[in-house]
């Protein structure tokens, strides 16, 4: 393997310093998305912001940049070192043929230079570019728009308090494309027409939506819509999306808006309206008021892609239709209808029994190799990888954690269908004994709060003193 990655060109990934646990699953999904796979010949550091991959071809280069938000750029790694002596010394060995088209007479080019955990001055930066002269430039030199572009990278390693005088690595390429940061802002949560009390970051988003694999002509669901958030991400990769939630308020934008300075929602606050806001009206299906834990889908694999974030009952109280009486009974699950005032006999949802029957959906629905991606709130102190949700007919892919507090976090868990649902995968995950585990979930909610309560006390008599 590792011979064989030595084989192919090497590229310089720059990743942002941000959501560090997502980074690499964000970028291995799309590298299989593209029919790679990841491959280096060094040991990935996870927090670094600098990875050497192996990519069979620019072209593959250039499509994992056009869906990755979690890096900020590609290069085509020419030569890097320890020292500003073993990079000079990469590059003289570095095959000339590789270099001569991007060094001819009738180009232009320009090179730049990036420093992280240090800012270089004007005069340094220009110390260092003079420094390449050895290499066989011909062509012009363009500020504005050249052909060509070469950056020098310098890592000053992670410590701002501890920044050393030389860098730890340096690195020379030439400039392939630009990852999709500015989806970030141009997709916020702050700018959206119809949001609710748990509208996701367009950042996660975005991530959720790249280890989902979404790709054009996708068929993606979300059985806990809300406001239609992660519709958003995966509508703009070219995705068909759809979704459920069982509050008729919110998939009708009605009621009580969640913007502040607003009390009620406007005529058009809707997810349909939601996709209008970026032009991707043309990709959403509908939105159902469905409950998630009764069956509504007709037989067969009809999803792509599931991608959801179920409520955890802080903000968002955690429901079902039916009385208390026959939740007892919930292994039967009966339909309960809804009277044409829309207000039905609802009880609670147990977190585990959510995320029970939101795998088995899964099993059953996704297609062959789809994926299901979904938030999983974590106690931090009692966690285990034994209390992840777990099917015999997915494989779990990646595990992701984002802290929330202290003492919370939520883990954003990916799985992919490997085994055609049958029958007897019905009740699978009770009967084998891995339902048991994660029951410690359904006292999130108590357990949350009650580190929100110490706080809060932890605070005043500090305010005492």
């Amino acid at each position: 393997m590792a011979r064989a990655a030595s084989l192919l060109p090497r590229y310089l990934l720059l990743l942002a310093q941000e959501h560090l646990e997502f980074r690499l699953p964000e970028v291995t999904s799309l590298l299989s998305l593209y029919g790679g796979q990841f491959s280096s010949e060094q040991e990935i550091r996870v927090n670094s912001p600098f990875w050497i991959l192996n990519i069979p071809s620019e072209e593959m280069a250039r499509g994992l940049m056009k869906r990755t938000v979690c890096a900020k750029s590609i290069f085509e790694l020419w030569g890097h070192g320890r020292s500003a002596g073993e990079l000079y010394a990469a590059l003289k060995s570095y095959p000339m043929e590789r270099m001569l088209p991007y060094l001819q007479s009738d180009s232009t080019y320009k090179v730049r230079i990036h420093s992280f955990n240090k800012t270089l001055t004007q005069a340094q930066k220009i110390q260092k570019i003079d420094a390449l002269e050895f290499l066989p430039f011909k062509g012009k030199v363009n500020l504005k728009n050249p052909e060509h572009i070469f950056w020098i990278l310098e890592d000053y390693g992670m410590d701002p308090n501890k920044v050393p005088e030389e860098p730890f690595q340096l690195y020379f390429g030439r400039w392939i494309a630009d990852g999709q940061r500015e989806l970030i802002e141009s997709y916020s949560v702050k700018k959206r027409h119809f949001i609710g009390n748990t509208s996701m970051d367009a950042c996660l988003s975005f991530i959720m939506a790249n280890h989902g694999r979404v790709k054009p002509n996708d068929v993606v669901y979300d059985p806990f819509v809300g406001t239609g958030g992660l519709l958003i991400s995966s509508a703009h990769f070219g995705a068909y999306v759809c979704g459920a939630d069982i509050d008729y308020n919110t998939i009708h934008g009605l009621g009580k808006a969640s913007r502040k300075n607003q009390k009620w929602r406007g005529p058009d606050e809707n997810i349909r309206a939601n996709l209008r806001q970026y032009g991707l009206e043309k990709y959403y299906l509908d939105a159902l008021v469905s409950d998630s834990s009764r069956p509504v889908w007709r037989k067969g694999m009809l999803f792509d892609a599931i991608i959801t974030d179920p409520p955890y009952g802080i903000r968002e109280a955690t429901r079902r239709t039916g009385s208390q009486k026959e939740a007892v009974k919930s292994a039967e699950r009966r339909w309960v209808s809804c009277p044409e005032n829309h207000i039905f006999v609802s009880s609670s949802y147990h977190l585990s029994d959510i995320f029970f029957d939101l795998l088995k959906f899964a099993a059953e629905y996704l297609v062959m190799g789809g994926r299901l991606v979904y938030w999983l709130p974590i106690y931090r102190p009692e966690y285990t990888e034994d209390i992840i949700p777990c099917h015999p007919c997915l494989k779990l892919i990646s595990n992701c954690e984002q802290m929330l507090s202290s003492h919370t976090s939520r883990r954003l868990i990916t799985m992919e269908k490997v085994k055609e649902f049958k029958d007897q995968d019905q009740n699978s995950s009770s009967l084998d004994g891995q339902y048991l585990p994660y029951r410690g979930h359904n006292s999130f909610r108590e357990k949350y709060f009650s580190g929100v309560t110490k706080r809060i006390a932890k605070e005043e008599r500090d305010n005492q003193k």
